[in-house]
């Protein structure tokens, strides 16, 4: 069983990011007496301030920020302390090169912007302990200081790193997971293309070869070994100011960013895990959010899923407040009146207990003039400290819902194998994205909250026992201890359903010689005879369940298994006794922009086709009790399996062929029974998100609308309008930009 995150916030809580060494000492009171009548109670400082603590080698000084910490004592704000790691001052990287990360042909990334570092050096590491070492001591004990940060966004900017020093640590992290070169040489397949070593000085990090396209499993391993370096290098900082700080103080970093297994940074070097949260990102000048097909802004409801299986009681270290963008880069128009609180709200509906605005006041110089505060150069009050004071008035009014649970009626499986390999294997990385947002997307749009499930080798079966689905799209890659943990699961009373390409690899990313499913075929009692992309001249690949096209359900009149009850009408299927509806096609925003690009949808006698998406794995059942459920409908193909089910203990296996696409996924959600389970509740439309929180046997649903126009909703049955206090029932406008939080009576 995964353990539980060492830090959790006891009531909900709002900050910023502050930077006291870039205005005059005279705003330090003034800006901390403003962000306190806002509601801000704390700032993080100095994750870029190394130059004010030691600004020569060896020459440590203190008063800055001594008299920092002062006034923020006196103001009465909290402050989290930061590490200064993610920028060595000139003199470091002028004196010791070797500390520089450098591009794939050797190029050193010189000083003058962030994170141009690597992990591995060890004149780094040195320099870099002694520094935390020394703010450690001196700052930790300070009342005014509630918790740290280490580094600034770790692995952002650049997950790679081709340094001398990153090559000399990938030869010891081999060896030491080797052993030798027969084994490593048997792991990479390097009898292919005649790439067998015979020393590990011949091995490097990967080098610039012809289309930039090295053995992936010397990749894949590189991967693995750029995130064991990250994790590495956080443990060394947080190891060391746990000799320092004070009872009841945190330590965190700010993420998400990849080559990176972020459930073991928590786990081994974290107390709580914190998150940057930026959807103004979907809003960019070289967006083109009218014809989005991720949901815009609301996409950041994935990524804080995401956060949530890492850290389930998170914090926001940098919340959208202004337009953002570079000099060089990442042009956007300011956020709305309302997104702001939306995207708050949009936070805490997901788990985060605490949120800190990015930034205080907007950088006057440097590559960050356009990453834009709450406050703008001028300094004066403007519409968005207003409606951070809103944001005030609503924290407290629904102030008792922190450490609430997030509610989710199904599990997205990821694992990291799988994540990295798919970000090396163009093929598996096509299948993944498109079934994890097709996943996503209709979760959102059919109001049937998700949560990512990470999936090691130490997952305890009983961690998944609450989902009663679980999909787990493309694992091209699987461990016989993760097969087991799956097969356990649905044993237990669990839906499992996989898709294409399942078990065709092994944890090296080399293809297995027995058929797919591979390590799980005993499971699912099928068989992979064939395989194809639907190729670009091909017709849309449907499928047909039982001789009978599939239809997707309408979200209201469920029954108690999820499966819509309906009279006879010609224009439906018999599915296990059930009669299911086939769905409108309602995907337009109250903006009149799509949410999202339908597929293909061909009509066939009177009916609907289901598409199977773009990849068709051709099942065969290999087992008696494997059933085919469906088939597909065209091409070279036709009438052989797409869907087999096989029933296991308590629960069943659904071994899919195609890729996940909207319209398939309600009606796994269907079949499933697990499609909008709060629509006894409430009825909404696909504009507005539902979310769902539960503590102390109190439900709270959170209705966030997305667009710029009202959306209405009702409220089927008595709730308390958490902003009022009063008892709502029936029809509720949400306006523009809107949220409400209710809680269920």
């Amino acid at each position: 069983m995964r353990k539980e995150q060492n830090f959790k916030w006891n009531t909900l809580n709002l900050g910023t990011c502050y930077y006291p060494e870039h205005w005059d000492r005279s705003l330090w009171e003034e800006d901390m007496r403003r962000m306190l009548d806002a509601g801000i109670g704390t700032v993080r400082v100095a994750e870029f301030a190394w130059s004010k603590f030691e600004p020569t080698e060896g020459n440590f000084t203190y008063a800055f920020f001594d008299d920092f910490l002062e006034v923020a004592l006196k103001c009465g704000m909290k402050v989290i302390f930061s590490t200064p790691s993610a920028t060595p001052p000139a003199w470091l990287t002028e004196k010791y090169p070797e500390v520089l990360n450098a591009k794939m042909d050797g190029t050193l990334y010189r000083h003058g912007m962030r994170r141009h570092y690597n992990y591995n050096s060890p004149k780094y590491r040195e320099l870099v302990s002694r520094i935390v070492d020394k703010i450690g001591a001196h700052y930790a004990k300070h009342p005014a200081i509630i918790g740290w940060q280490i580094d600034n966004e770790l692995n952002c900017e650049t997950n790679e790193f081709y340094s001398e020093s990153d090559t000399v640590a990938f030869r010891r992290f081999l060896q030491d997971k080797y052993g030798s070169l027969d084994a490593l040489n048997e792991a990479w397949g390097t009898v292919f293309w005649n790439q067998t070593y015979t020393s590990f000085d011949e091995i490097h990090v990967p080098r610039m070869t012809i289309h930039n396209s090295t053995n992936p499993h010397h990749v894949l391993d590189y991967t693995r070994f750029v995130s064991e370096s990250t994790i590495s290098f956080c443990r060394m900082q947080s190891d060391i100011l746990r000799r320092y700080v004070k009872k009841g103080d945190f330590i965190t970093t700010n993420g998400m960013f990849g080559s990176l297994d972020n459930h073991r940074l928590a786990d081994e070097a974290l107390d709580v895990y914190t998150y940057d949260s930026y959807p103004n990102f979907a809003y960019l000048l070289g967006e083109n959010p009218v014809r989005s097909s991720d949901l815009k802004d609301r996409h950041w409801s994935r990524n804080l899923s995401e956060v949530r299986s890492i850290c389930p009681h998170f914090g926001i270290m940098e919340q959208q407040s202004g337009a953002n963008g570079w000099n060089t880069r990442m042009e956007a128009p300011a956020p709305k009146p309302g997104q702001m609180m939306l995207w708050t709200m949009q936070s805490i509906a997901h788990g985060a207990d605490y949120v800190s605005f990015f930034r205080w006041r907007t950088c006057t110089m440097g590559t960050e003039i356009y990453w834009h505060g709450i406050l703008d150069y001028d300094n004066r009050d403007n519409r968005k400290l207003e409606e951070v004071k809103m944001i005030r008035e609503r924290v407290e009014k629904i102030r008792e819902l922190a450490g609430a649970k997030y509610k989710a009626a199904f599990g997205l499986v990821r694992d990291y194998d799988n994540d990295w390999d798919a970000e090396i294997d163009i093929w598996h990385k096509r299948l993944i994205s498109a079934s994890e947002d097709a996943v996503f997307t209709a979760s959102q749009l059919t109001h049937t909250p998700m949560d990512f499930v990470n999936l090691t080798d130490e997952t305890d079966p009983a961690e998944l026992a609450g989902y009663p689905l679980l999909i787990y799209p493309h694992p091209l890659i699987l461990t016989e201890k993760r097969a087991e943990i799956l097969k356990q699961y649905a044993e237990n009373g669990g839906t499992l359903l996989i898709g294409a390409r399942t078990g065709m690899k092994d944890v090296t990313g080399k293809c297995v010689m027995t058929p797919m499913p591979g390590l799980l075929a005993d499971l699912t009692g099928s068989d992979v005879r064939e395989f194809t992309y639907v190729g670009p001249a091909d017709e849309p690949q449907s499928m047909t369940w039982d001789g009978k096209r599939v239809l997707p359900d309408e979200p209201q009149n469920m029954t108690g298994d999820g499966v819509r009850l309906l009279p006879d009408e010609p224009q439906s299927m018999t599915w296990d006794g059930k009669r299911v509806l086939p769905d409108e096609p309602q995907n337009m925003t109250g903006d009149g922009a799509k949410l999202l690009n339908d597929e293909p949808r061909n009509d066939t006698c009177g009916g609907e086709k289901i598409p199977t998406g773009i990849f068709s794995d051709i099942l065969e059942p290999a087992l008696p009790d494997a059933r085919v459920l469906a088939t597909y409908d065209t091409d070279y193909y036709k009438g052989r399996a797409a869907l087999i089910e096989r029933r296991v203990g308590k629960g069943r296996i659904l071994h899919f062929g195609g890729t996940l696409t909207v319209q398939n996924a309600k009606v796994f959600f269907n079949y499933a029974g697990i499609r909008s389970p709060y629509a006894e509740y409430v009825e909404l439309p696909e504009e507005c998100e539902l979310a769902v929180r539960e503590k102390d046997k109190k439900t709270y649903l959170f209705i966030l609308n997305y667009t710029k126009q009202p959306q209405k909703v009702f409220l089927k049955r008595g709730a308390v309008d958490m902003d009022t206090g009063a008892d709502s029932s029936g029809e509720v406008c949400i306006p523009a930009y809107g949220t409400k939080v209710y809680v269920l009576s």
